[in-house]
């Protein structure tokens, strides 16, 4: 009996020792988590404006972010086209037409006048060659005392997986200058969002009809 009872002495003192322990605990508890809470809602209350400010400000009905990888616009890469500019004024049916004259007969640059094109984009230099696409737009003379031109057009291909997608480009010709660069100021289909250059080097000029053929090197970072 002496046994028992010393058993159950033990066994009471560990349940009071388990039993302090855990209302300390519970006391320590009941202090700390009022204290986190206060402090989470002294936190909300400052970040709670900021957040609907930055939200005001992204999403204002008519605009929204995007995710750009949930529209399939993951990682760039650069692509390289090389094509033959045909720019052709003396055939019955010409590809480059004069849509506005210089207004000076004096004029060595040819200053103002304005020309429309649907030159076709071939894979080599000769005209019969495979047709990869049309360059649509217009140039004009912007220069006084040099041959500069304003390029405007967008190359439409027509050939394989780029069919139906454009590249546009804008910028300055100097016609007489060996290499020239302008501008890919944007695309669409296969080349939206796209940017890049385009280095133009003339391949022959018949300075009595206005014909032209160039090479282009186009270099373009697209999705």
């Amino acid at each position: 009996m002496m046994g028992i009872s010393q058993h159950d002495a033990s066994f009471d003192a560990l349940y009071k020792c388990c039993t302090s322990i855990v209302n300390m605990a519970t006391i320590s508890m009941a202090r700390i988590v009022p204290i986190i809470v206060s402090k989470l809602i002294i936190l909300s209350t400052i970040l709670s404006p900021l957040a609907i400010i930055h939200a005001s400000k992204e999403n204002q009905g008519f605009v929204r972010t995007l995710d750009r990888n949930l529209h399939g616009f993951k990682k760039e890469k650069l692509t390289h086209f090389r094509v033959y500019w045909h720019d052709i004024y003396s055939a019955p049916n010409p590809t480059a037409m004069p849509i506005v004259r210089p207004p000076s007969n004096t004029s060595a640059t040819l200053f103002g006048s304005i020309s429309m094109i649907d030159d076709p984009l071939t894979e080599k230099q000769e005209l019969s060659s495979k047709l990869i696409g049309r360059a649509q737009g217009f140039y004009g003379s912007a220069g006084q005392e040099e041959t500069a031109l304003l390029m405007a057009m967008n190359f439409v291909f027509l050939e394989g997986k780029y069919n139906g997608s454009t590249i546009s480009i804008l910028g300055r010709n100097s016609v007489f200058s060996k290499v020239r660069e302008m501008p890919v100021i944007g695309g669409s289909g296969l080349f939206r969002f796209a940017r890049g250059y385009a280095q133009a080097n003339t391949c022959s000029f018949n300075a009595k009809t206005g014909d032209a053929v160039v090479e282009y090197n186009v270099y373009v970072l697209h999705y």
